[in-house]
């Protein structure tokens, strides 16, 4: 296997608000990833716990430096020799949580974090209701990690939906962009295939989006439902595999050579140009 190629195993999830529970799974899809040749994989967004209730998700969580989740993901990266994606962990920060992705190398060292920076506050058709903004802090940072086989642009979920900070990432040497998401079913049906390939599209890039998917916690008798549908996706916008709705593993291929390719036929990165807006 030469540099620019290696294998992507993306593990997709139906958390609950059960730690114990959702680490059972997590660590026997990631070890079904690894078996099936991942290099490199990615969970979800809210991969250890998914709670709607504010108080009994402050119960749960803890910091960085205590949380026991966190020390045991460190320890299958290194059982397993491989790089190791959480796509976010509920992480206490004061008192508020960081919504934070964590790139963990072969040796278990955590070597870059990410906390979501875009917060999805909205009142959905079918009665959900997001405010994450009452209990998550929200990022200030994009972020690059350099992998053995090039550099990767982290986002979650909701920031897909801001195509500024994957331009931000793409000109700053990004050749893959993850997107860990907790879709909702109604937001995804209409628009997570196409968010995706136009991110990709766009910059010339591998997306890689390891979701949630079913039915999680109800909360004053609305059921929150994810969408799945875990998607990889190369720099042509050509989607590679697809998860579907179920519980399990997507593995593909990736030669990021194609990154170099699309971006020859449509050079847009090196196009752009400042300009002001008149009113």
């Amino acid at each position: 296997m030469d540099q620019t190629t290696f294998k992507i195993g993306l593990v997709q999830m139906s958390s609950g608000n059960q730690r114990a529970d959702n680490m059972i799974v997590a660590d026997n899809l990631i070890r079904e990833a690894v078996a099936r040749g991942a290099d490199l994989v990615m969970t979800p967004e809210m991969t250890t716990l998914i709670g709607l209730d504010r108080t009994a998700l402050m119960e749960q969580i803890f910091t960085e430096a205590s949380d026991p989740s966190l020390k045991q993901f460190q320890r299958l990266a290194r059982d397993l020799g491989i790089w190791l994606m959480i796509g976010s962990m509920a992480v206490r920060v004061g008192d508020k949580i960081a919504n934070r992705c964590y790139m963990i190398d072969p040796t278990g060292l955590i070597v870059n974090r990410y906390d979501k920076i875009h917060m999805f506050d909205v009142d959905l058709p079918n009665g959900e209701s997001y405010r994450e903004s009452r209990s998550y802090e929200a990022g200030a940072w994009a972020v690059i990690s350099e992998t053995p086989w090039g550099k990767l642009g982290h986002s979650i979920c909701y920031d897909v939906r801001f195509p500024g900070l994957y331009r931000t990432l793409a000109q700053a040497g990004a050749q893959m962009l993850t997107v860990p998401a907790a879709f909702t079913r109604v937001t995804g049906e209409a628009h997570w295939h196409i968010l995706l390939r136009a991110r990709a599209i766009e910059n010339g890039v591998f997306v890689f989006a390891p979701a949630q998917t079913g039915t999680h916690e109800n909360a004053k008798g609305v059921r929150r439902e994810t969408y799945g549908h875990s998607l990889i996706v190369d720099p042509w916008g050509n989607i590679l595999d697809d998860g579907g709705t179920d519980v399990g593993v997507t593995v593909a291929e990736i030669d990021l050579a194609l990154c170099d390719q699309a971006r020859e036929r449509i050079p847009s990165l090196a196009h752009d140009r400042e300009f002001k807006v008149r009113l």
